[in-house]
């Protein structure tokens, strides 16, 4: 069962950087605030952008680039 958390005396500019990201990401403002903590004290999950920039990132230290042909010749390979 979830439990329910009130927050008292949130400084100013963290409450409205929180609206912004809510209203940015179409979330109500207690949805945000539950994304913002799983991300923090959940570190093993993900949201798209950031495996995206970790993909990136790891793209550009192995300095090699695969096609995505290549990529479903190796994905065929490995189903036979």
């Amino acid at each position: 069962m979830p439990t329910t958390l009130t927050l008292k005396n949130i400084p100013d500019e963290i409450y409205t950087r929180l609206k912004t990201s809510a209203e940015l990401h179409r979330r109500s403002i207690n949805s945000e605030a539950i994304i913002c903590l799983e991300a923090i004290l959940a570190p093993g999950r993900f949201d798209a952008g950031e495996r995206l920039r970790r993909a990136r990132l790891l793209r550009s230290q192995i300095g090699a680039t695969v096609q995505a042909g290549e990529i479903d010749v190796l994905k065929r390979e490995g189903r036979q």
